[in-house]
């Protein structure tokens, strides 16, 4: 049962009870095989660049389009719990920002939509630490450590396929070949990026 203007999820099709909201309890985050446990807040940014496009004699933007690659910036607060620091947490052998030599994945596996092959797996590549802080507080005895990091790219599956499904209701989405595929593949990881394949001046979308 959906609500009839925005087909937004009440309860299920024979009426029973249902609950839709995504909530952070089912979250996993792993650096290779080790999970990294007693963590507070993660936060994902990812950001580009949109040029806009004017020309004389024009009250208005007549084009837009990326011009910088997309930044992949992330934070993590980290209660400091059994014996480590939020590095050593990551499966690092360093606790000083300056001792990384070697970038390194996170993978984040949400739970939320099932588990298993039903499980969102998110992979955040080649990340470099920016920078580590903490602090010492009489006021708070407990130390909670924090942690800016950068990546090279971000991907995310659902059974080894796009998680772009149209969530619960199969809402319509944009698919129309070959910009969908490319897309698909980008966010997926099998690309870096979208817009170096070739016909993107004759691609278009239906909306």
């Amino acid at each position: 049962m959906v609500y009839p203007q925005t087909h937004s999820t009440l309860a299920n099709s024979d009426g029973s009870n249902k609950t839709s909201t995504a909530i952070s309890t089912n979250i996993v985050i792993t650096v290779g095989p080790n999970p990294v446990g007693a963590v507070q807040k993660l936060s994902i940014d990812e950001k580009r660049a949109i040029k806009m496009i004017d020309e004389v004699g024009t009250d208005g933007h007549i084009d837009s389009v990326p011009n910088q690659s997309t930044n992949i910036t992330g934070s993590c607060d980290r209660i400091r719990f059994d014996r480590m620091k939020i590095s050593e947490a990551f499966s690092r052998s360093f606790v000083h920002t300056h001792a990384q030599r070697y970038p390194f994945n996170i993978v984040i596996v949400d739970n939320w939509n099932g588990s298993d092959n039903n499980s969102l797996v998110t992979t955040i590549k080649n990340v470099w630490i920016s920078g580590i802080s903490y602090s010492f507080n009489a006021g708070d005895w407990v130390i909670t450590d924090s942690m800016t990091w950068e990546a090279e790219t971000i991907s995310t599956t659902l059974a080894n396929g796009p998680s772009a499904q149209g969530g619960s209701n199969n809402i319509p989405l944009a698919i129309l070949s070959p910009t969908s595929d490319i897309e698909q593949a980008a966010d997926t990881g099998g690309r870096r990026g979208s817009l170096d394949s070739p016909g993107l001046l004759s691609a278009f979308l239906p909306y």
